[in-house]
């Protein structure tokens, strides 16, 4: 039976003197896929004392937290889906506190501290701001995870110098790191803290035989016992069990389905009947198909009998599908609708009737400034709805462009995606693996640095070289790089050097997509596309590019020239010196 996440969860509250508790807690604990989508998630708030309403912000910032980030999208990452959330919820605490009376006197209005834990996959994510701690348990000693954004000016006065509400933005701290089995941690109002160390969690535990709720109870009771004056708020969370490997939801979704037989034309497959192959490789067979039940067109791509074990295969050949169904625009390939239970594994997307990039570049082997523009736009607002929701195509390349007989640019296979949200476990948002085919591949996946919307960018800028020109910028130099410093003796071509009728400004805007470093470049797909459209005077004043890059052969024969009239002209003074 394959391992999942599982833990053991205690928590308790207790009101102080005051007839109003103002801490406020809670945790989510779902199953199934969206355990493995969005994982646990325990919270806990306390509301500043001098506030009437702080209670009203505690509560709100725990509850609103638990409900919207189960309701982010999958292909996002834990810490953009919290800090997403956690803004939001600070946005609307400081606009109620800006429409009472307390917009006068902001230590009266909705204003609360907020630490959250998240385990998802094999990781714990941390958020955290204001002076509620989270604690890792040892043997003798409470480890600290958060910092108190409290500020002290003096032994006896302080004020809180981060909190949810206090203004119309926020700094959320997050942290990730690796969990452990075993692992207890504890999340505390300073109610609670205060009077706690390792020893009283260990007594508590060993006394309560394993029941967490119990075991939170008693630690909570005691601070107050031991003299404390103010609410006390306690969370107790073991791991008691880890994946064996990450837990994507791919491997969920295709769990119990078999490998298809091969299949051929007028075959019966799954409620489809098969009208011939589109294309066939080592990895997959795509053939054209009709859904029996609505008579609608479809691909189906059938996954290779070859690489059955494979599971790395696998994961990817389903993630096409997953990333079709979270992607809403007319420019990336959509996953077809199919309600029937399936017994196989098998992706199904929409048909595009028409021709792919590739074609049409040899149909059209010096394309108007206009026409490629066009394309661009299409192909940048597609990339752009990927990014959007934390995805990279990173295959950009001709062969995976459709125009469809109207004119509509489709971006096709996303089994190259990365997803932000399915690589958590890797404590990094950035695609690190090269992908994509080498000479569309922007040069920083070379030289180890990860991946970004950046590099898609770079992609997108070779395609509009190659339509100009029907060459590749840098031809198969990118495939060569292995060090930053093979990226920097790259040599821009300029597009005018094949094609002298092309404005000087396409080259400029070309060139700062194409740059070798990604900081360099646009900084989004959409802002290339609309310096082709409409250059600004970045572009427009731009100097040309001297004559070793624009003709290079044209340089070394106007040197060579110029070097034999100075020898001439030495051997001349000579012969006259003489």
């Amino acid at each position: 039976m394959r391992k999942a996440l599982r833990v053991t969860l205690g928590q308790h509250s207790l009101a102080g003197p005051k007839s109003v508790n103002q801490d406020f807690h809670g945790a989510m604990l779902p199953e199934g896929s969206l355990r493995l989508s969005k994982g646990v998630a325990v919270a806990i708030a306390d509301g500043i004392g001098s506030s009437r309403v702080s209670q009203v912000a505690s509560a709100a910032a725990v509850r609103g937290f638990l409900d919207d980030y189960y309701a982010t999208s999958d292909a996002w990452s834990v810490r953009r889906s919290a800090q997403r959330v956690l803004s939001a919820t600070n946005s609307w605490l400081h606009a109620q506190t800006m429409r009472s009376d307390a917009r006068f006197d902001k230590d009266s209005g909705y204003v609360c501290t907020f630490s959250a834990l998240i385990l998802k996959g094999r990781d714990v994510h941390l958020l955290h701001v204001g002076d509620a701690r989270i604690y890792r348990l040892h043997a003798t000693a409470l480890e600290q995870l958060t910092e108190d954004h409290r500020v002290h000016l003096s032994s006896a006065e302080s004020y809180l110098g981060r909190a949810l509400g206090a203004g119309p933005n926020v700094e959320i701290d997050y942290r990730c790191w690796e969990a452990e089995v075993g692992e207890v941690y504890l999340l505390a109002t300073d109610g609670a803290y205060a009077h706690l160390d390792a020893q009283a969690v260990h007594d508590a535990l060993d006394r309560c035989g394993g029941d967490f709720e119990e075991a939170a109870r008693l630690l909570a009771t005691a601070t107050q016992a031991k003299g404390g004056d103010d609410d006390a708020t306690v969370q107790l969370l073991r791991i008691d069990e880890l994946p064996a490997v990450d837990t994507a939801q791919l491997q969920l979704q295709r769990e119990g389905l078999a490998i298809p037989p091969p299949l051929a034309p007028r075959a019966s497959f799954e409620g489809f009947t098969l009208v011939r192959e589109l294309h066939v490789s080592s990895r997959s067979h795509v053939h054209l198909a009709v859904d029996d039940a609505t008579g609608q067109q479809v691909v189906l791509k059938l996954p290779s009998v070859d690489l059955r074990d494979d599971t790395d295969y696998l994961d990817r050949f389903v993630l096409e599908e997953w990333v079709a169904r979270r992607i809403d625009s007319i420019h990336v390939l959509k996953a077809s609708t199919i309600d029937r239970v399936r017994g196989h594994l098998y992706v199904a997307m929409e048909y595009v009737d028409g021709q792919t990039l590739a074609q049409w570049l040899v149909d059209h082997p010096s394309p108007t400034l206009a026409s490629v523009r066009g394309i661009v736009e299409q192909l940048a607002k597609g990339l752009q709805a990927l990014h959007g929701r934390e995805m990279l195509h990173q295959d950009v390349r001709p062969e995976n462009v459709m125009i469809d007989r109207t004119g509509t640019v489709k971006i096709i296979d996303l089994a190259s995606a990365h997803v932000a949200g399915l690589a958590d476990s890797a404590r990094d948002s950035r695609a690190l693996a090269i992908a994509g085919t080498l000479q569309y591949t922007a040069p920083e996946y070379f030289v180890g640095h990860g991946g970004s919307a950046r590099s898609d960018l770079f992609s997108l800028a070779v395609i509009a070289y190659q339509m100009l020109t029907g060459q590749l910028p840098y031809g198969l130099q990118v495939s060569r790089i292995r060090s930053s410093a093979d990226a920097n003796r790259l040599r821009y071509v300029p597009a005018r050097h094949f094609r002298p009728d092309l404005p000087a400004w396409v080259d400029a805007v070309l060139q700062k997509a194409l740059h070798p470093n990604p900081a360099k470049r646009q900084e989004a797909v959409s802002e290339f596309a609309h310096d082709l459209k409409a250059p600004g005077q970045e572009f427009l004043r731009a100097r040309p590019p001297p004559l070793i890059e624009r003709h290079p052969v044209r340089f070394w024969q106007c040197t060579t020239v110029l070097l034999a009239v100075v020898v001439l002209i030495l051997l001349g003074l000579r012969i006259v010196g003489h």
